[in-house]
């Protein structure tokens, strides 16, 4: 029996699961309009392929990715593209970014498309290109493209293979439903990325309170070397550096990458995509979403359509505005609130929640910190969150760097433990951004002063080249001045005269 190991912190908050699991996954159908967000994953946004008035189809490629680390976009049912423009997106800003806009046909035409029957026939290269070219990124934290991830360095050698299927967050159960329901894909996609990757095993880590999906996928697992890994559950255990520490008893150094340590990790949700890749050539352009909360009368898990509004989501579980006091996107501990219920479901998106004012009631005014030390004894990162909230509050940037900023994963559980309120994970988030624009502006400036000085560089050696073109000339023509004076060598405009004279003549005699 393999070896459990923990990890440093973690909570236990309410699960709240049990609201969403009455039922199966129910298809939420066609909205009259879909709204794209050209950027649903880390990296580059896609750039549009398409032009206002173009009928698409369905799984049609409407935006190819912009680099390499960046995937691209297809339409999630046929239409007409009535809109490229900027539009509210679900993110904490509340702020507009480029989409694309489809009003539906109701005809749900496909685009022609083929799968490969054989995926060991094909090389890890050609595996790889088709999950970039179906627009799969991470379906279970920030959307890292998948491909990006599996393209790991030829003398890289990856051991452990792990599929997480945690999913430690309160109220979400897409994860949940969908190990249950499509264990068979989960597993075909495993094999797909071990065909992929060539490791030496691989394990899917799901928590003990899900005995029903992991009941399905050991069924399904049975006569192949996947091992499915239960373990005790705690918040926030489906972190990628947090699973890969219960599994392995490895821990990945502040700044690494998993793959420095032999492991790769993938969302159990990114498996059955890349298996509908493989297999049916189909690209993501739908995903499965938890609608949940006292705020919704039906709560369930639902199969939607990428660029979906959450308010026709909503519909389809009976949402109730009148008692719901805000709408999540994610879960209590790292999703946010969305400023319109008219906001787009994105490839990201594994839940919305809607609770009423008891149910999650809204967080009072913060107070001063009184140095406890729980928010330390919490975080799963062995950070020190008081003192990056000093940091924060100070705008002392390299000083946040230098405490591992980046290694926060955001969870939450600092925040949930705070006797004073503090909104801690607000502060963190916002120094991220605040040190991720003053890098891209020093990249900016550095940029600049090397072209100006490069361009420096250019002119003075142009100006060096014609002063030494121009000397050379001057120092010919003294020296033939000087050859004439002489009476040395041929005077040149004796020479010029007799050229002419011959040239008369010879015109003469012809």
């Amino acid at each position: 029996m393999r070896k459990i190991f923990g990890f440093h912190g973690g909570i236990h908050p309410p699960e709240n699961k049990h609201q969403s699991m009455a039922g199966v996954i129910e298809l939420a159908g066609i909205p009259a309009q879909l709204t794209l967000p050209l950027s649903q994953h880390i990296g580059a946004p896609a750039s549009v392929v398409v032009a206002v008035g173009e009928r698409v189809l369905k799984g049609q490629l409407i935006a190819q990715a912009k680099g390499f680390v960046s995937v691209p976009l297809h339409a999630p049912t046929s239409g007409i593209v009535s809109a490229i423009e900027d539009r509210l997106i679900a993110h904490p800003s509340g702020l507009t970014a480029p989409c694309i806009v489809i009003d539906t046909d109701g005809k749900d035409e496909w685009v022609e498309h083929v799968g490969t029957a054989d995926f060991e026939s094909l090389e890890p290269a050609e595996l790889i290109n088709c999950i970039r070219e179906a627009g799969i990124a991470g379906m279970g934290g920030a959307g890292f493209p998948s491909a990006v991830k599996l393209s790991v360095k030829p003398d890289t050698k990856i051991t452990t293979l792990i599929l997480n299927g945690t999913e430690c967050e309160p109220y979400i159960t897409a994860d949940d439903i969908l190990m249950r329901e499509r264990a068979d894909q989960i597993i075909r996609g495993a094999n797909i990325l071990s065909h992929i990757l060539k490791p030496d095993e691989v394990l899917i880590g799901v928590e003990d309170n899900k005995p029903e999906g992991i009941t399905a996928l050991r069924a399904a697992a049975q006569g192949s070397n996947i091992e499915i890994v239960s373990f005790p559950t705690k918040y926030p255990s489906g972190g990628e550096k947090q699973l890969i520490e219960i599994l392995t008893g490895k821990q990945v150094p502040s700044g690494g990458l998993p793959s420095d340590l032999g492991i790769v990790c993938q969302n159990v949700g990114t498996a059955v995509a890349i298996a509908n890749a493989i297999d049916k050539g189909e690209p993501l352009i739908s995903r499965i979403t938890t609608v949940t909360g006292k705020g919704v009368s039906t709560p369930g898990n639902f199969e939607v359509l990428l660029g979906t509004p959450m308010s026709f989501l909503l519909e389809r579980a009976a949402y109730q505005s009148e008692i719901n006091n805000r709408l999540i996107m994610g879960g209590p501990m790292m999703g946010f609130t969305t400023p319109d219920a008219d906001v787009p479901i994105v490839k990201t998106t594994n839940c919305i929640l809607a609770p009423t004012e008891d149910e999650l009631p809204t967080p009072p005014p913060a107070q001063a910190c009184i140095r406890c030390g729980l928010c330390a004894e919490a975080c799963p990162a062995t950070l020190l969150p008081q003192q990056l909230f000093w940091f924060s509050q100070g705008k002392e940037f390299e000083k946040l760097e230098a405490h591992n900023l980046f290694d926060c994963i955001e969870c939450g559980a600092c925040s949930w433990v705070c006797p004073s309120n503090i909104p801690l994970v607000q502060y963190y988030r916002n120094s991220k951004a605040e040190i991720i624009q003053t890098r891209q502006e020093n990249e900016k400036s550095e940029q600049s002063r090397v072209r100006f000085e490069a361009r420096e560089q250019r002119l003075i050696k142009q100006a060096a080249e014609r002063e030494e073109k121009r000397a050379a000339r001057k120092k010919a023509a003294e020296e033939r001045a000087k050859q004439a004076a002489s009476g040395e060598g041929e005077d040149p405009i004796q020479a010029a005269i007799e050229r002419a004279k011959a040239k008369k003549a010879a015109q003469e005699n012809a």
